[in-house]
């Protein structure tokens, strides 16, 4: 299966990865991304080890739906690719009957919208930019906030393009790259920076604050143009301008702290926030 239409989709407050295969047109679902989201758990290694107790009960009892799984590489909260399993929708839709669930008839009307919104999405990608707006909207985010995250994911784009162009691969070298330029700038690995913000699965420019999203993009457009002039070719060349770009980015963050007095990078998040039980006294 191409990686070409791997993509994030939610369920409410869960993200679920998902790849399309285009020669069949079908979609596939990460099964623990489901599960997850089926008993309403936001620990990956809690949805994870309750999917596996359940796999092995399902195989035992000869059930087709652990036949029916696939495996496939998909974007993992670490930023590499692994191995996980996935299922179409008809098999996720005979998983959903094993799983004790209030969700399971919300998740099952959300497959179906999910696959229609995929064919309008790809004769119309406008269709899907709206969507993540909408989301984030929602999620009440700024207008400011929306704009600035769309303009860095198309930044961003641009550069994986090149990459894609000049011999990196996608998966492990991406993340690598995506690292290097991170650590330069910020001064903090992609998963340190995730563990500051307490996120796990989440997507990190989700939870970013304004100023984090411009140096990320600033980061990232420098790294291109470096890239770019210099012609790099593969993940080694590519090194080079990746910590030059960085670079960059992180004299003008150090500049600007020096003045406002206080640190871009923060632990703040946009999670929900916990609601606090009230003690009776």
């Amino acid at each position: 299966m191409k990686n070409k239409y791997s993509s994030l989709v939610i369920f409410e407050d869960f993200k679920i990865r998902r790849h399309y295969e285009e020669k069949t047109e079908t979609w596939y679902f990460s099964v623990i991304d489901i599960v997850a989201a089926l008993i309403e758990q936001m620990d990956f290694q809690l949805a994870r080890n309750y999917w596996k107790v359940l796999k092995n009960r399902l195989a035992k009892e000869g059930s087709e739906v652990v036949t029916n799984c696939n495996q496939l590489k998909l974007l993992a909260e670490d930023g590499k690719m692994r191995e996980t399993d996935v299922a179409n929708t008809e098999t996720i839709l005979r998983l959903i009957q094993s799983v004790p669930s209030k969700k399971a008839e919300p998740i099952k009307l959300w497959l179906a919208r999910v696959g229609y919104e995929r064919m309008q999405e790809m004769s119309d990608p406008e269709k899907a930019l709206n969507r993540s707006r909408e989301y984030w909207q929602k999620q009440g985010r700024s207008e400011k906030w929306i704009q600035q995250r769309m303009t860095g994911q198309e930044t961003r784009n641009k550069l994986t393009d090149y990459w894609a162009d000049s011999g990196v691969k996608k998966g492990d070298e991406f993340a690598i790259l995506t690292n290097i330029i991170h650590k330069e700038w910020s001064d903090l690995s992609v998963k340190a920076h995730k563990n500051l913000k307490g996120l796990k699965t989440q997507n990190l420019r989700d939870h970013m604050s304004e100023e984090e999203l411009i140096f990320t993009a600033l980061a990232e457009l420098s790294t291109r143009r470096i890239a770019e002039t210099d012609e790099a070719k593969g993940l080694e060349e590519n090194k080079i301008p990746a910590i030059k770009g960085g670079k960059i980015a992180k004299d003008a963050r150090v500049a600007l702290e020096e003045k406002i007095g206080k640190s871009i990078v923060t632990g703040e998040n946009y999670l929900p926030k916990k609601k606090v039980a009230k003690k009776l006294i």
